[in-house]
C-alpha cells in the first residue's frame, strides 16, 4: 500500500490550497483518513480527521478554515484550506488506516509529506 499526497506549495496569506491524498495497492477497507502538520521544530499535530461512515474532527486552529472530504471510489482524500496564516505554514501528512485482507488487522500508513508555505 502507498499513499501519495500532492498538492502543497506557496500561497499568499489568505489564500487558498487544495491538498490531496491517494491510497493504492491492495486495499481491502479503509477505515479512516487523518491530516497531520508538522512546523520546524515542532510536533506533528492532527490537523483533520474523517471516519469511514463520513464524521469529521478538526484542530481548533483550523475550523471553519478547512475541509476534509473523500472520494471513496478513488480512495482518496482531500484537504480544503481557505483563509491560511502563515502559522498554517508546515509539512502536511497523510495517514490512512487500512486493512490490506477481509477481516485482517488495521494498519496506518502514511504520505511522504506535502509542504505548504504560507508567505507574503
Amino acid at each position: 500500500v502507498q499513499l501519495q499526497a500532492s498538492g502543497g506549495g506557496l500561497v499568499q496569506p489568505g489564500g487558498s490550497l487544495r491538498l490531496s491524498c491517494a491510497a493504492s495497492g491492495s486495499i481491502a477497507r479503509l477505515n479512516g483518513w487523518v491530516w497531520y502538520r508538522q512546523a520546524p521544530g515542532e510536533q506533528r499535530d492532527m490537523v483533520a480527521a474523517m471516519a469511514s461512515g463520513g464524521g469529521t474532527n478538526y484542530a481548533d486552529s483550523v475550523k471553519d478554515r478547512f475541509t476534509i472530504s473523500k472520494d471513496d471510489a478513488k480512495n482518496t482524500v482531500y484537504l480544503q484550506m481557505n483563509s491560511l496564516k502563515s502559522e498554517d505554514t508546515a509539512v502536511y501528512y497523510c495517514n490512512a488506516r487500512i486493512q490490506r485482507v477481509v477481516g485482517g488487522i488495521r494498519r496506518d500508513y502514511w504520505g511522504q509529506g506535502t509542504q505548504v508555505t504560507v508567505s507574503s
